[in-house]
């Protein structure tokens, strides 16, 4: 098998969801950054204003945006935040509480320019009183099971109480921050251009390639070279219909060569079920590998995007 220049289709669908540019792309701020811990499995990342831009990217939040997070969306506009024009980036990662820990937790962290004075003072009519950690303030959001907490008036952490002391240790040096990982560090370089971001940590990615894989995720191959998956990166765009590109990284040109095997296998499996969507999205997705780094591109119009959107395949993939 050739490792380089070799090109191959494969499903984009489920690389939407291991979730699931513009010009300015979805850049964090140094104190959004030193505000997730460093044990992240995955880290998402949206330009809000860019979103907004796009049909077919405001149709990929809305069947993608877990419910707690739709819930949490409502109570912020009770309380005087509009999400339309507040908030320019939102961040979400998910992280484990520490190394050995088999616990996923999930923060969430906005920027923008919020109205934070009007906010709080729609906080103390409810007699919402807020928890004290140290200097920080969290206010709990009622019928949501989360909090949240301004940690200056242009960055906001939320979700759930566990979830966010975590982070605020992080942010206040208690604990190790993103800042001190090195890989998903180099990761985020390489991709924070774009408007809808992601990077993972090799059990993130592990994870990911697996729902990817599908039943092709069971055979033998995929043991020989699942811990040999170190990161991995993607970045869409919707300035002109929808782009997808995706890297990862394996080490060697032996594991990125069976993987691309594996997701040939994964397209066969699928393109006899799928839908005329579906295979639309098979022929317009392409990946390559070479110097142990595995590369998926795909591209669609809006139209074809959203087609997919509605598709069974996608469907049953986000319930």
């Amino acid at each position: 098998m050739k490792l380089s220049s070799t090109t191959v289709k494969v499903s984009i669908a489920p690389l939407l969801l291991a979730v699931a540019g513009l010009a300015h792309g979805a850049q964090l701020s140094t104190d959004s950054r030193t505000a997730i811990p460093h044990e992240v499995q995955q880290l998402v990342v949206i330009d809000y204003r860019a979103m907004q831009n796009s049909a077919a990217a405001m149709d990929l939040r809305d069947r993608v945006m877990p419910p707690d997070l739709k819930q949490f969306d409502e109570a912020l506009r009770k309380s005087g935040l509009n999400d339309n024009h507040d908030v320019d980036v939102l961040a979400i990662a998910l992280f484990r509480p520490s190394p050995s820990s088999e616990v996923l937790l999930t923060v969430s962290i906005a920027q923008g320019q919020f109205p934070t004075q009007d906010i709080l003072a729609n906080f103390r009519k409810q007699k919402i009183l807020p928890i004290r950690i140290r200097t920080n303030r969290i206010y709990p959001l009622a019928k949501t099971g989360m909090v949240l907490c301004f940690v200056d008036p242009s960055t906001m952490v939320f979700g759930g109480k566990d979830a966010v002391e975590k982070a605020l240790d992080a942010r206040d040096g208690i604990s190790s921050s993103m800042l001190t990982n090195s890989t998903l560090m180099d990761a985020m370089r390489a991709v924070d251009a774009a408007s809808l971001w992601s990077i993972l940590d090799d059990k993130g990615t592990q994870t990911m390639m697996r729902q990817v894989l599908g039943e092709a995720g069971a055979v033998t191959d995929f043991e020989t070279v699942r811990k040999r998956l170190q990161a991995s990166w993607y970045g869409m765009d919707f300035q002109h219909g929808v782009k997808f590109d995706l890297t990862i990284s394996t080490g060697d040109s032996f594991a990125a060569a069976t993987i691309s095997s594996l997701l040939t296998a994964a397209v066969m499996m699928r393109k006899m079920s799928g839908s005329d969507a579906e295979k639309q999205a098979l022929s317009d997705t392409a990946i390559g590998s070479d110097s142990g780094r595995m590369s998926i591109h795909f591209a669609a119009t809006d139209e074809d995007f959203s087609s997919l959107l509605h598709s069974p395949l996608f469907q049953s993939m986000v319930r």
